[in-house]
């Protein structure tokens, strides 16, 4: 398998790029794993301090010489509007009675950490800076450029794609409606940027010039072959990593991963206030009907948390987050290295069927 120019300008062998999946499953040993195994690891730095990100990429390098990129949130805040707080209040008061917390209060939301965050991106210099929910200003896209940082954001649409290579992004990250966690979305609703990951693909890379990388539903080698017949000169790949020794994800998170037997993820705004793909479970239920009461990001993402890291610890996955894309039900239990080395085999598989397939089509 030939390396592509994306590749190529990111020193990494393979095309497979982990996804960033912020909050706890992202680790450094995680990110290193993928990276020394050929492919592109990847931090997800969204909830962490400027420190914390300094310490994480200090881990990676100590672990790896190889490339590895940062992700962060550049956007999205206090979107939805004024929501009385106390219905989500009255609802989490039963639950923290369930799992012995103190009664939830309406969390003060604190500045928005990114240009602090974009210092440390900027002092520690990974290979890639990655991003999603919006655009970096001009001027700090124009900076981690010129320290020579390769600019990936992420798109939901095609129109978004045209935003992204418009801003100076180095590369496009196709988020398809099979994706897990977070949606992207930034330039309009997000019901209108449900996109299947392959139609994406295509769209984006008939009208941008630039590498497209697909993501969202890829789990095994010749899904990424799809993908880059598709157009795509890399995929991204997150749920299939979650069940990884490496991965931060809670116990019950893996679990619930690796024992899902159909597709029950939905989209839900209930443990976050932004929309995201996760199995279905008991918190997501009992908001069922009463979506108005969610609070906006990140307050809601605020309030939830001392449930879901009670519920990690107890090893209740009905009040987790459990992110998750549409194919779940074919995730492995795999080293990530080993997982790297599998998916790599599987798209040179892809690729030499394809080439056979062509090859003795009459005509």
């Amino acid at each position: 398998m030939t390396r592509n120019e994306l590749l190529k300008r990111l020193q990494v062998d393979h095309p497979i790029i982990l996804a960033p999946m912020a909050g706890g499953p992202s680790t450094p040993e995680l990110a290193a794993a993928v990276s020394s195994a050929g492919g592109l690891g990847s931090l997800g730095a969204a909830y962490m301090t400027p420190v914390e990100i300094t310490q994480a990429v200090a881990r990676v390098r100590a672990l790896t010489d190889k490339p590895f990129a940062i992700n962060l949130f550049t956007g999205g805040r206090g979107l939805g509007g004024t929501v009385d707080p106390r219905p989500m209040l009255d609802l989490l008061s039963q639950i923290h009675a369930h799992f012995k917390l103190p009664q939830p209060e309406v969390p003060k939301v604190p500045a928005d950490p990114l240009d602090e965050q974009l210092e440390a991106v900027a002092d520690t210099r990974p290979a890639a800076f990655s991003f999603t929910f919006g655009i970096p200003s001009a001027g700090a896209i124009a900076r981690l450029k010129a320290l020579g940082i390769v600019i990936m954001g992420t798109a939901t649409t095609v129109e978004e794609g045209r935003l992204l290579a418009q801003a100076g992004a180095d590369a496009i990250i196709a988020q398809g409606s099979e994706a897990g966690g977070h949606r992207g979305t930034f330039a309009g609703a997000f019901e209108t940027a449900m996109v299947p990951t392959l139609d994406l693909v295509r769209g984006i890379a008939a009208i941008v010039p630039l590498p497209v990388i697909a993501s969202g539903g890829l789990m095994d080698g010749r899904e990424i072959a799809q993908a880059m017949q598709a157009g795509a000169s890399a995929a991204q790949l997150g749920t299939a990593f979650l069940p990884c020794p490496e991965c931060g994800a809670a116990e019950a998170y893996k679990r619930a991963i690796l024992d899902a037997r159909e597709d029950t993820t939905v989209i839900t705004r209930a443990f976050s206030g932004r929309p995201a793909r996760g199995l279905a479970n008991e918190f997501i239920a009992r908001l069922a009907g009463h979506e108005d009461t969610i609070l906006p990001y990140p307050m809601q993402n605020m309030l939830t948390r001392a449930m879901r890291t009670a519920a990690a610890k107890q090893g209740e996955a009905g009040y987790l987050s459990l992110w998750a894309g549409r194919s779940v039900t074919r995730a492995r239990e795999l080293p990530a290295g080993e997982l790297v080395c599998c998916l790599v085999k599987e798209v040179s598989q892809a690729f030499a069927e394809t080439a056979l397939r062509i090859a003795s089509s009459p005509g």
